[in-house]
């Protein structure tokens, strides 16, 4: 019998040696089973080179199409049952919770409306009021120039006093092209459209403002543009630090613009410096308290409402529309008080 010792003697051991000493008889070959290498395919099993593939992929909820996961931009699984996914940033992508006019976004719908998604980045909000007051101070330095062009040049101040049909050509390019920058969301996105869009209301503004500022007193109309910077400038130094959400008043504010006209309407009819004071003074206070909601709508953040980043043309407007009627209404109330 062989000896484990013997391995140390150079004796390998037998075939079917058990480690106890004892040595097994060799496993006997069951009948039916070929000696070849390899054993053929059993019914039932694949052949070989691994198991067949099935004909399809599953078609329940969740899983992808064959031939791997979809790429990006697709649904991705977990937004099965009808679920959609946030939605995406930009004006017409598909998703995107933004209409197809511009507006005021509810920052309390979910996912936080369109204006949390805008706004959510202090670089994004930043960037748009630096955006809005840097077109906006190219506007009041239009309408300065006008102004100061037809108070200190006689040859001008004549032209346009020979010419009244001026005033309508104004007033028709300026009703033109508010219509189209508030009344055509799509038009008012496009550059650079917009932005020609916008110098042509202007030029047309403050071309009629400066035909207004005529028929009064320089020093009049010097102390009407002082009071109005400082009231324009403390009125957007409180919108931009209370806690006062004014973007909620938007219904409220658009009837007393309505009372306003009604208002304008009986005072021609019945006209004298009692009632022009009242109409002058109530239409300061109701567009500075628009100048606030606009201010508002602007910066977005916690408020309520919001303008979308792509309506910068009309956030200017509607800025620059609030500034110009303080401006008026105050020069109006200081020359009825001064005539």
């Amino acid at each position: 019998m062989w000896n484990p010792d013997d391995k140390f003697r150079g004796n390998p051991a037998p075939p079917g040696f058990y480690p106890g000493g004892v040595q097994q008889p060799a496993y006997p070959q069951q009948p039916g089973y070929p000696t070849q290498p390899g054993y053929p395919p059993q019914p039932g099993y694949p052949p070989q080179g691994g198991y067949a593939q099935p004909a399809a992929y599953p078609t329940q909820p969740g899983y992808p199409a064959p031939g791997g996961y979809p790429q990006t931009g697709f649904a991705q699984p977990g937004y099965a049952g009808g679920a959609v996914p946030p939605p995406a940033y930009g004006a017409g992508s598909p998703g995107s919770a933004m209409p197809s006019q511009y507006g005021a976004y509810n920052n309390d719908d979910v996912g936080g409306g369109m204006g949390a998604y805008a706004f959510s980045d202090k670089t994004i909000r930043l960037g748009f009021i630096r955006k809005v007051y840097s077109i906006l101070m190219c506007q009041l330095a239009i309408t300065t120039a006008f102004i100061g062009m037809f108070k200190w040049n006689t040859a001008v101040n004549n032209l346009v006093k020979a010419n009244p049909g001026m005033w309508w050509i104004a007033m028709i390019m300026m009703f033109i092209t508010l219509f189209a920058l508030t009344c055509c969301g799509d038009l008012s996105r496009k550059s650079p459209h917009n932005i020609i869009l916008l110098f042509l209301f202007t030029v047309a503004e403050s071309f009629l403002v400066a035909m207004f500022t005529i028929h009064f007193q320089t020093d009049t109309v010097l102390l009407a543009a002082g009071l109005c910077t400082v009231v324009c400038f403390g009125l957007t130094i409180f919108a931009f630090q209370t806690k006062i959400d004014f973007t909620v008043m938007g219904g409220a504010l658009f009837i007393a613009v309505l009372i306003l006209m009604l208002f304008g309407l009986v005072a021609i009819f019945f006209p004298g410096k009692t009632i022009t004071l009242v109409y002058a003074s109530g239409g300061a206070f109701i567009f500075s308290l628009y100048l606030i909601y606009d201010t508002q709508m602007m910066l977005g953040g916690n408020h309520k409402y919001s303008i979308s980043p792509e309506d910068y043309v009309f956030a200017v407007l509607s800025l620059y529309m609030d500034i110009i009627n303080i401006f008026i209404n105050i020069l109006t109330i200081l020359g009825a008080t001064r005539d």
